[in-house]
C-alpha cells in the first residue's frame, strides 16, 4: 500500500505530479482550520505544508510514528517545531533559492510605490479625485543614487542589492555576520543596525523570524531613521512592529512602507489601512506561476526523497 501524504492547501500541479506514487489528500484552497489539520494527519508519512499552517508537536503526534518528513512550502519555518520534529525523528525541508529573485522584484516594486507615491495617485485617479496636474503635486522621494539599507543580507537581500545597483543606490547592510565576498561583489559596507537606520534613505528587511528577530524594528528603531526614509518588509511580519509603524506613519516620523507581510496574517492592524503613505500587499512575494511551481516541485522532491531513503534536498534539521 502506498504511504499516505497530505498537501494542507491546494499547490499547483506541477508539485502534486512529483508525489504521484504516494496516496497523496489536498485538503483546501483556504487555510484548513486547527481540528481539520489534526483529523486530516492520522497515519500520514509526509506533510506537505505551507506558511500559514502551524506545525508543531500536536501535530507531529496526531499523525503518529508513520511521519517521516514535513516539506515546508516556504523559504521561512517558523511555523514548524524544528525541535519537536528533531525529537520524533522527522525531516524538516524548506524551499530556499527558488523564489529569491521573485521576492526581490516585490520588494524593490513596494519599495518604488512607496517612495513615489503610486498607491496614493492611483487611489486619487479611481476615486475621480485628479483634477489637475500641479508642481507640488504627490511629491516624492528620488530612489536614484540614495542609501539603501538592507537587513538581513542573505540570498533575497543580495538580489534587492543587485537591483538597487541599477539605480546607482548606496549599499549597506546589516547582517549575523559579515559577508566579505557579498561585500566586494556588491560594494557593500556593513554597518550595526543603528547606524544603519540612521544612515539609510530606504531600509528592507530580509530576516528570518527568530526571537531575536520577533520586532526587531519597533518604535526606538523607527526613531532613529530619517523622517524621508521608507521602511521595506518582505521576510515576515512579527519582525516589524505593526503598532509603532503605524504610529510612525501617521506622525509622518517617516516618510512612507511598503509591507508585503504582517504580524496577524491575514489581519492588517487596523491603524495601517488608513495612512496614505502605506503601501499594502497580501503577502505576494513569491507569487509569480513560474516562483510557485518550483516551489511546489522542490517540497514534493524533498517528500519523495525522504520517504525513499535519500537525502532531502534542503533539509532544515538532520
Amino acid at each position: 500500500m502506498a504511504e499516505k501524504v497530505i498537501v494542507t492547501r491546494e499547490i499547483p500541479a506541477s508539485g502534486l505530479s512529483v508525489l504521484e506514487p504516494f496516496d497523496v489528500t489536498v485538503l483546501y484552497e483556504r487555510p484548513p482550520e486547527r481540528d481539520e489539520l489534526l483529523e486530516a494527519v492520522h497515519g500520514v508519512s509526509g506533510i506537505l505544508s505551507t506558511a500559514t499552517e502551524k506545525v508543531d508537536g500536536e501535530v507531529m503526534d496526531a499523525a503518529g510514528e508513520s511521519l517521516k518528513v514535513i516539506a515546508n512550502m516556504a523559504v521561512g519555518y517558523d511555523n514548524v517545531d524544528v525541535e519537536a520534529a528533531a525529537e520524533r525523528g522527522v525531516v524538516v525541508t524548506n524551499t530556499p533559492g527558488v523564489l529569491d529573485e521573485t521576492t526581490a522584484d516585490v520588494a524593490f516594486m513596494l519599495l518604488l510605490a512607496a517612495a513615489r507615491r503610486l498607491g496614493e495617485g492611483e487611489r486619487l485617479l479611481r476615486a475621480g479625485r485628479w483634477e489637475w496636474w500641479g508642481p507640488k503635486q504627490l511629491l516624492g522621494q528620488d530612489v536614484w543614487g540614495k542609501r539603501l539599507g538592507i537587513v538581513g543580507f542573505g540570498r533575497i537581500g543580495q538580489s534587492v542589492a543587485r537591483r538597487a545597483r541599477g539605480f546607482g543606490m548606496e549599499i549597506l547592510y546589516h547582517n549575523r555576520s559579515r559577508n566579505p565576498e557579498a561585500e566586494k561583489e556588491l560594494d557593500a559596507r556593513y554597518l550595526d543596525l543603528d547606524e544603519l537606520l540612521e544612515t539609510a534613505d530606504f531600509v528592507s528587511i530580509h530576516t528570518p523570524l527568530t526571537d531575536e528577530t520577533r520586532h526587531l524594528i519597533g518604535a526606538p528603531e523607527l526613531e532613529k531613521m530619517k523622517p524621508s526614509a521608507v521602511l521595506v518588509n518582505t521576510s515576515r511580519g512579527p519582525v516589524v512592529d505593526e503598532a509603532a509603524l503605524a504610529d510612525a506613519l501617521e506622525e509622518r516620523r517617516i516618510f512612507a512602507a511598503g509591507l508585503d507581510v504582517y504580524e496577524d496574517e491575514p489581519g492588517v492592524h487596523p491603524k495601517l489601512l488608513d495612512p496614505e503613505n502605506a503601501v499594502l500587499a497580501p503577502h505576494i512575494g513569491s507569487a509569480s506561476v513560474e516562483t510557485r511551481d518550483r516551489m511546489a516541485v522542490l517540497a514534493a522532491e524533498n517528500i519523495v526523497a525522504v520517504l525513499s531513503g535519500e537525502e532531502p534536498k534542503t533539509p532544515v534539521n538532520g
